[in-house]
């Protein structure tokens, strides 16, 4: 049986990257028992599973299809082993987590480790991305519990964490009609973020913004702002902890502030599971706004 799970593993992983290095660093083996076992599993199936090229690797039609099967087999051994953990009556196994990149950064770490304070049993598997990626997960049932930044489509649990403005952050002091000349440091992030941005620049402004630096992450664009580099359009939690930067809120057309919502997503059928519903009764009484 374990031999099974390494080798579903091994196609899971191999499939997902497409590069036989990254797997065998993602599995902690080396490239050469990597091969040893496809070899192995082409000889046992009496099939080629993989087409080596330049760059990479492509699987087969036979391996594709091994392939999907192995994602399911581990699909099916995850919901086996938390239906065995959930029968003991025990808050115990592990509780599968995505979460925004900001969520993930400034409060995730906190959250965590004041669960496990009460219950030290269970065990994490945290995933990170942009909101929408962990929309997508907890769609596709990759994950028990998603923190997503933004309003998505979704028809089951939720619970609203917290709401907080979205604002412009200065080194120095400024009217509103010195932005468009001022220098605007812009950073990479979701579509919903980009979109509540433009739409508040453009019904205000005629003219393009001023970005003369950008940056992947918003981390890098605060520490670009605190050390005088230019200004930036940023969720107000971002920034809060600095009192020197000046902050101003936008605001709607009608003068209501322009805010983000943050949610746990999360799906009823599965508060069955001890593990998920003891973490959503825990969210719920935090003040996770606070952390």
């Amino acid at each position: 049986m374990l031999l099974k799970y390494q080798n579903w593993e091994m196609l899971d992983a191999l499939y997902s990257t497409g590069n036989i290095t990254q797997t065998a660093k993602h599995l902690f083996l080396s490239q050469p028992t990597l091969t040893t076992r496809i070899k192995s599993l082409e000889e046992y199936y009496g099939v080629q599973l993989i087409i080596r090229k330049q760059r990479g690797i492509t699987f087969t039609p036979e391996g594709e299809e091994l392939a999907l099967h192995a994602k399911r087999m581990l699909r099916e051994q995850t919901k086996i082993e938390e239906k065995l953990n959930n029968m003991k009556q025990e808050v115990t196994g592990t509780l599968r987590v995505g979460a925004s990149n900001f969520f993930a950064l400034n409060k995730m770490p906190k959250i965590l480790r004041l669960f496990k304070q009460t219950y030290p049993n269970v065990e994490f598997q945290v995933v990170t991305g942009w909101s929408s990626d962990i929309h997508r997960r907890i769609l596709n049932h990759d994950v028990h519990i998603s923190f997503i930044k933004g309003d998505y489509n979704w028809n089951d649990q939720k619970e609203l964490l917290y709401e907080e403005e979205v604002c412009i952050a200065s080194p120095w002091n400024f009217a509103w009609g010195d932005l468009p000349k001022m220098p605007r440091i812009d950073y990479h992030t979701d579509e919903k973020m980009k979109i509540i941005a433009d739409n508040w620049w453009y019904s205000n402004y005629e003219e393009h913004p001023n970005i003369n630096i950008q940056v992947n992450q918003v981390e890098t664009c605060k520490e670009m702002v605190i050390n005088g580099l230019g200004y930036a359009i940023m969720a107000n939690l971002v920034v809060r902890p600095y009192p020197d930067l000046v902050i101003k809120n936008l605001n709607h057309p009608t003068g209501n502030p322009i805010t983000r919502k943050t949610w746990m997503y999360f799906h009823e059928d599965s508060l069955q599971m001890n593990i998920v519903k003891a973490f959503v009764q825990f969210i719920k009484t935090l003040d996770v706004k606070g952390l």
